[in-house]
């Protein structure tokens, strides 16, 4: 089920990804590794003026009369953003699915990849979480939670760094932590500068395979997609070019013999030695050199306020001997 569910999340990222590629090419185009973004100060953030409305991104208006006290939320990265915020204490429920921070696991759930309408509505929360991946398959039960007269917040799905601030900054103007938000959002890029001035140093770049799911079915992220990003970023190639992510044959990673493989599951126990007995992978420069390596699926995948953690993630497992503690 996990399994099935992480190629599900994948497909569903790759298609909001390449759907936005193609209406706004600008915004969505993988970002250049010397490419910066305005730097987030706090000295002069505001709190949030209520009466309060925003558009979501679903397109509706969502206006708040004060700040929301019980707030539940759809998504991990939602309730990591939540909990990050310093708004964790108004969270009332969340989903099966999330497991960070700590304290979640002392919460109330509403459902796994299928939300419980019915607890949702009988929590009477001043405030949902949902995300942009859920219209389509969720639309109508989103609909439902509005209409028991419960304010829905759809959060756009990001595609890149700055869309992950902007969204992290989003919810803390829905709950009146501006300040906190804009702190949390300024750390990350403070790593993730930090990050990116060390890679300026790699002069000879590492060829990598990321990989999302065991074989028979191996999938891996190309263009615009998250590890396309973390591997531009710490200077990095991706051996593949195709858009979004695609099933790649053992052959062609073979063919390829990349320097490192970058494995983002666990659903499959020991999955590294497993794939050092894969058929021919004796040949790849990764095996051979013991360069595969696991790196946790959450932070890498979750567009939150860990996701500058993932970046450091990938940096340590591509080049250790740069970013190595």
């Amino acid at each position: 089920m996990k399994k099935m569910w992480q190629l599900l999340l994948t497909a569903m990222l790759a298609v909001v990804l390449l759907a936005a590629c193609s209406s706004e090419p600008k915004k969505e185009e993988a970002p250049d590794s010397e490419k910066t973004t305005e730097e987030v100060t706090t000295d002069e953030v505001t709190n949030t003026s209520y009466p309060y409305t925003l558009t979501d991104a679903a397109g509706e208006e969502v206006t708040f009369e004060k700040v929301p006290e019980s707030v539940i939320s759809l998504l991990p990265s939602n309730t990591e953003t939540l909990f990050a915020i310093d708004a964790g204490n108004r969270v009332i429920a969340v989903t099966e699915n999330d497991d960070y921070p700590e304290q979640v696991a002392d919460l109330d759930t509403v459902g796994d990849y299928t939300v419980n309408v019915e607890k949702v509505i009988s929590l009477q929360p001043e405030v949902v979480f949902a995300h942009e991946m859920m219209l389509g398959s969720s639309e109508e039960g989103l609909n439902q939670i509005r209409n028991a007269g419960i304010p829905v917040v759809v959060v756009p799905n990001a595609g890149t760094f700055e869309e992950t601030y902007d969204t992290i900054q989003m919810i803390g103007e829905v709950m009146d932590k501006n300040k906190e938000a804009a702190e949390v959002v300024a750390g990350m890029q403070e790593k993730v500068a930090d990050i990116k001035e060390k890679a300026k140093a790699i002069t000879e770049k590492k060829r990598v395979f990321v990989e999302n799911s065991d074989e028979p079915e191996i999938y891996a992220p190309g263009k615009n997609t998250f590890p396309q990003q973390y591997l531009e970023m710490i200077n990095a190639e991706n051996i593949v070019t195709e858009d979004g992510w695609v099933m790649i044959s053992p052959e062609t990673i073979v063919n390829e013999s990349p320097d490192v493989i970058v494995v983002m599951y666990s659903y499959v126990p020991d999955i590294v030695e497993k794939i050092k007995t894969r058929d021919g992978f004796d040949t790849v420069t990764a095996v051979k050199e013991d360069q595969i390596v696991q790196v946790d699926e959450n932070i890498t995948s979750r567009t939150g306020p860990r996701l500058a953690e993932g970046l450091e993630a990938f940096a340590k497992a591509v080049y250790p001997e740069v970013f190595g503690e």
